[in-house]
């Protein structure tokens, strides 16, 4: 017997592996395999925790740790017993949910994590089989992780759909986007889809390869990757009345043009697919290489070069730490200071006997799923309210969000101590959280690093050997890095799609001003939906790949109403996207993203919040859950049908 296998059975290495288990989690699957209330009551009850990484240890006395460690050995020392209590049921889970947390869980939360953790089937179901799908044909554009979540539900349904990528890959953003230090900042237990689990990510917090391999290994098992056509672009898409279909203009990378007509067309090509390139004076004459992160060369060697990044986002934050050691200078260009926190697990492994709780333990990954969902997602939201009482508006918004800024600050200061002078560059003066927060990956050590430089002064154009700023100043480099970001919300510049009565969506969405119903549906523009559309982006935290899920129960559920009912076309009504925005920027005004310290990307020239949701996750999911036609125009099979 491999006494270092916990597979093996033998109680000194499951004491190994349980060693660094997170004893909430552990603590709810004691329940569930043994059905014994008493795990549910003091003294295994733990300690609320509202640190974004919560102790795992959960607040446990050392005896009482070893208790459940020793109990749960016991347990798996013959092999993994069946489960007495498989379904808690909903009573039962909220009890478990507030006991998991230390605090009073929402009722409205128990039906979606009941969902989210495969307690119940939360997919989309034929009611009848009086239906037709022959001729309910779909056209996905874009084999990110929305498109490929919504080909797999249409798929398990019998809709048929194509699907065109313009990338020769699977992977939309991982796809893309290469550069050295690429991850995710949401927790990847959590970002990953609920119904295909990994269980054998090799860190908390997984870089770009990583990610990337999970979305094809998800393509491969859904069957999806034959019915792609990757090298493939939709230029223009055009509604034909008569037909009630959509006819497509397809382009393939090698120049071949032809058209295709569907019944539904859906974009999914993403919220981040269009890099901002800033035109600075004179950067045509610059001798050296310039490139934006998501455009990273292959081959790229930064080797004793000296490298000047623009742009101090979360990209940034990412790609710094980890070339400043490979070249020989390295000057980074800031506008503005951005506010990020300390994540201990970030670069940290799985070990893995951990990952064998993971990979082995039933209900433990769920749990724990359900832990980082709470910690990363809606707990964060009720902070970034406006509190009209606030004494110091100029810097917070509340005594909380007050508190978050004294703790980063404080976090900054400990981390630049050796470089005071870095300090007020570094310390933003806007509130926490009014810019996407970032997480620090080294990045205040670095700039402490020699070789390294912080430029806060503005750029004035670009030289044959460097960067000049508007002081005169000269910063000679090699190679210029864009991390300037991306342009939000930009499906209708890059399709030409055109609606009923010759409305476009460029025209509809004219002055950077985008918006749709549920962030999916706008009127004149029928049997049509976006994915990760205006207002979805996940300011205050969240997974992109949860959000895909929802809008993918949205879509389907519309499809499922359209074969049951004979229906040809939906459009969403003016009138419930008139009201659904106006909602969504009153909501906004009470939030962070609408105050007036700073510039982000999140608003447009006019200042409306485009970006964000103002809507907890629990509160999309609910309105996404089930559509209501009542919210459509419905065309019914037949020519003179009534709208």
């Amino acid at each position: 017997m491999n006494s270092e296998d916990p597979k093996s059975g033998d109680r000194r290495a499951l004491r190994s592996a349980l060693a660094g288990a997170d004893l909430r989690s552990l603590v709810m699957c004691l329940f569930h395999l043994t059905g014994d209330e008493t795990w549910l009551e003091p003294p295994f009850e733990p300690a609320r925790d509202v640190r974004l990484i919560a102790d795992p240890a959960a607040g446990y006395p050392e005896p009482i740790q070893q208790q459940i460690r020793e109990r749960f050995a016991e347990l798996l020392e013959k092999g993994i017993p069946d489960a007495v209590i498989d379904d808690p049921g909903p009573d039962r889970m909220q009890r478990m949910m507030n006991v998991y947390l230390g605090e009073a869980v929402p009722p409205e939360y128990v039906p979606m994590m009941r969902e989210d953790m495969g307690f119940t089937d939360g997919d989309v179901r034929w009611r009848s089989d009086q239906r037709e799908t022959s001729n309910l044909d779909v056209l996905i554009v874009g084999a990110g992780v929305s498109g490929l979540c919504l080909a797999s539900k249409l798929d398990s349904l019998g809709i048929p759909f194509s699907i065109i990528e313009r990338n020769g890959n699977v992977g939309g953003t991982w796809f893309e986007n290469r550069y050295p230090g690429c991850g995710v900042d949401t927790p990847n237990h959590f970002y990953s889809y609920s119904f295909a689990p990994n269980p054998g990510w090799s860190r908390y917090f997984s870089l770009r390869d990583e990610l990337q391999s999970y979305v094809e290994q998800c393509a491969d098992r859904f069957g999806l990757r034959e019915r792609i056509e990757f090298n493939t672009t939709l230029t223009a898409a055009r509604w034909d009345e008569r037909s009630r279909r959509w006819v497509l203009f397809i382009r393939s990378n090698d120049g071949t043009e032809r058209r295709m007509s569907a019944r539904v067309l859906v974009c999914a090509t993403g919220h981040f697919n269009q890099p901002v390139r800033p035109e600075f004076v004179g950067m045509e004459s610059f001798a050296g290489e310039v490139f934006h992160t998501a455009r990273w060369p292959d081959g790229v060697d930064l080797g004793g070069k000296r490298v000047g990044v623009i742009g101090t986002g979360a990209s940034s934050m990412q790609v710094v730490p980890t070339i400043a050691d490979r070249v020989s200078q390295l000057t980074i260009f800031q506008r503005t200071a951005q506010w990020a926190r300390p994540t201990p697990e970030y670069n940290q492994q799985v070990d893995p006997a951990t990952r064998w709780l993971f990979e082995n333990l039933p209900y433990y990954a769920r749990w724990y799923r359900f832990g980082q969902y709470w910690r990363y997602a809606d707990g964060l939201l009720r902070f970034l309210r406006k509190d009209p009482q606030w004494p110091h508006p100029e810097r917070s918004l509340n005594r909380v969000n007050d508190r978050h800024r004294r703790e980063m600050t404080e976090y900054i200061h400990n981390q630049l101590a050796t470089r005071p002078d870095l300090i007020d560059k570094c310390v933003p003066s806007y509130p926490p959280f009014g810019k996407r927060i970032l997480i620090d990956n080294g990045w205040f050590e670095t700039l402490c690093s020699p070789g390294v430089t912080l430029e806060t002064g503005t750029i004035s154009g670009l030289e044959a050997v460097g960067v000049r700023m508007a002081d005169g100043t000269l910063h000679e480099l090699d190679t210029v890095i864009l991390a300037t970001g991306f342009r939000i919300a930009s499906i209708a510049d890059l399709i030409d799609i055109e609606g009923r009565e010759g409305m476009t969506l460029s025209q509809d969405w004219a002055g950077d001003d985008p918006s749709a119903y549920l962030g999916m549906t706008v009127p004149r523009f029928p049997n049509l939906f976006v994915l990760y559309g205006p207002n979805t982006n996940l300011g205050h935290g969240g997974s992109g790949i949860f959000l895909a899920e929802t809008q993918s129960r949205y879509v389907t559920g519309c499809l499922v109403e359209m074969a049951e009912q004979g229906i040809e076309t939906i459009e969403c009504r003016e009138d419930r996207r008139s009201d659904y925005t106006a909602e969504i920027d009153a909501l906004h005004e009470e939030l962070i993203w609408t105050h007036p310290g700073m510039s982000t990307y999140y608003r447009n020239a006019k200042g409306k919040v485009r970006s964000p949701m103002p809507f907890r996750l629990v509160d999309y999911w609910q309105r996404t859950h089930a559509p209501d036609l009542n919210d459509f125009h419905v065309t019914r099979s037949g020519p003179d049908s009534p709208r």
